[in-house]
């Protein structure tokens, strides 16, 4: 028997003693919870960069733009594990969700990019993908299942349930007990219309604040039930529109002339306006964490609570030349010329496409008290695919039988403990279809990152990210044997995962039609 598998019983405050007389273990866990069940807040933040953490000034490649001022993500980085690189499956919201939501890829469910709601100007009425409750099992209705209390408190956006017909989309049909938030992918940053106690109504004030008051509230009503409870707290920001925010979030901000990427043509003005304001977006995100983690601290939930902390995907600020997320929009003055995409809904040539390690890499914090020594800081790449499995890990919950997952346990990393044989390989995915279509896949080693765009092959691109980590020089017409020769091997693992996924864009492929 493993040190963390002994069966020690008794109450709470035994289980303080015991970690404070014997501290960590050898595979870094205490027996700080005996046999309760851990609380679990699960913060994921909209748009927010891996690079606009505080703490994240220290990272390779983050020295030349301006970082948050973050100081409750620091100090939750500071307590607990914080991952230099993870990575979303998809890097756009709905099927960033729906990955988060299964652990699988958002393709096996036949969500492609964010689902317009009837408020965007790209809805339509007879295309509506969606989560369906009956074909997924989200990590909530395991959690559930196992006797945990759970809320949703934000954004979901994985299906519109407000249309006649869809009322199965619900968060409340996929594991929730409790939910409080948008009705849809997106709202206002002030006054917005949000959903409360299965009604939509105008709110008043801020919307970031808005919605940590109800999470605030959700954990005094769950400590009362004494049984263990998941938070999911998925906030709006930093998602634009940035302004207003409070004028403290403003303050850090109003005067600062921030650091951006160089590249050519872009327009400088313009970048370090929106870099103002997202990064004052994102401090606003940050003052409301600081909320939450006191009100953990004044209902005694803190050492019985683990955080943690991630975006739905990544983001660029002026990166590569654009800003914006996997669907990039051109950040220059004049846009670049080359064909970037294929036709169009809306005619525009300002997107560029992209799986750039800046739309993949997502910030990611755990703390897990008496499991997770303070400050640790891992390297070892991983995936959200992973936080499903590492989420039955932590509550002691089991998935049905024939459930699917496609990522990994995290808590032997957590626990300071990298198995010899992890596979240090990304495989991530996007098949854009609003404003722009691409249909992109890659696979990326720790040295390079092979991008295949399979109805715009001349998009196709080749990064050597040991000598490039910014990806600025694309190797794919490199006539040099040994790149060649990455190439079909990445080329072939790219095309091995598909099979493994069941991708229908294989299916696509075959018939010779562009999806």
């Amino acid at each position: 028997m493993k040190p963390h598998e002994l069966p020690i019983k008794g109450s709470y405050l035994a289980g303080v003693l015991c970690a404070l007389i014997i501290g960590f273990s050898p595979n870094g866990l205490c027996c700080l919870y005996g046999n309760e069940r851990p609380n679990i807040v699960f913060i994921v933040t909209d748009d927010q960069a891996s690079w606009a953490m505080g703490c994240a000034l220290q990272d390779t490649g983050h020295s030349n733009v301006a970082a948050a001022v973050t100081p409750n993500m620091d100090r939750l980085a500071r307590d607990g594990a914080r991952f230099t690189n993870c990575f979303c499956a998809t890097p756009v919201c709905s099927p960033a969700r729906a990955a988060l939501a299964t652990g699988r890829y958002a393709s096996e469910f036949g969500i492609k990019d964010f689902i317009p709601g009837p408020d965007h100007k790209l809805f339509n009425p007879k295309y509506q993908p969606a989560l369906d409750p009956d074909k997924s099992v989200t990590f909530a209705e395991i959690l559930k299942a196992n006797g945990y209390y759970t809320g949703l408190i934000g954004k979901w956006h994985v299906g519109d349930w407000t249309l006649p017909g869809n009322e199965r989309f619900h968060p409340t049909h996929h594991g929730f007990d409790h939910f409080m938030g948008l009705p849809g992918g997106g709202t206002t940053p002030v006054d917005p219309e949000l959903e409360k106690d299965g009604v939509i109504r105008k709110f008043k004030g801020l919307t970031t604040d808005i919605l940590t008051d109800e999470a605030l509230d959700f954990l005094v009503k769950a400590k009362s039930r004494n049984k263990p409870f998941l938070l999911c707290f998925h906030t709006r920001a930093p998602h634009a529109v940035w302004l207003p925010v409070a004028p403290e979030d403003w303050a850090p901000y109003e005067s600062l002339d921030p650091a951006i990427p160089a590249y050519p043509d872009l327009d400088v003005k313009k970048v370090k306006r929106m870099m103002r304001e997202y990064l004052a977006s994102t401090s606003g995100v940050d003052r409301n964490l600081g909320r939450l983690l006191k009100k953990l601290d004044m209902l005694g939930l803190t050492d019985k609570t683990i955080v943690i902390l991630t975006s739905d995907h990544g983001y660029n600020m002026g990166h590569n030349g654009v800003w914006h997320k996997g669907n990039g929009i051109w950040a220059t003055k004049k846009h670049p010329p080359g064909k970037w995409h294929r036709g169009t809904r809306v005619i525009s040539d300002k997107y560029r496409p992209n799986l750039y390690d800046r739309s993949l890499k997502t910030p990611a914090i755990v703390r897990w008290p008496g499991v997770v020594r303070p400050g640790t800081v891992i390297k070892d790449t991983v995936s959200h695919l992973d936080l499903f499995p590492t989420l039955l890990t932590m509550a002691k919950a089991d998935a049905p039988q024939g459930t699917v997952l496609r990522g990994r346990d995290l808590t032997p990393l957590l626990k300071g403990n990298t198995p010899a044989d992890w596979d240090q390989d990304l495989y991530a995915e996007y098949s854009m279809i609003n404003y722009a279509v691409a249909t992109m896949r890659c696979y990326r080693t720790p040295r390079y990152k092979l991008i295949r765009d399979f109805f715009n092959p001349q998009r196709d691109e080749l990064y050597d990210l040991q000598s490039d980590p910014a990806e600025t020089k694309n190797l794919i017409r490199d006539t040099d044997p040994a790149i060649k020769a990455v190439i079909a091997d990445l080329n072939a693992k790219i095309l091995a995962k598909m099979r493994a996924n069941g991708d229908p864009l294989l299916g696509e492929l075959q018939k010779g039609n562009a999806p």
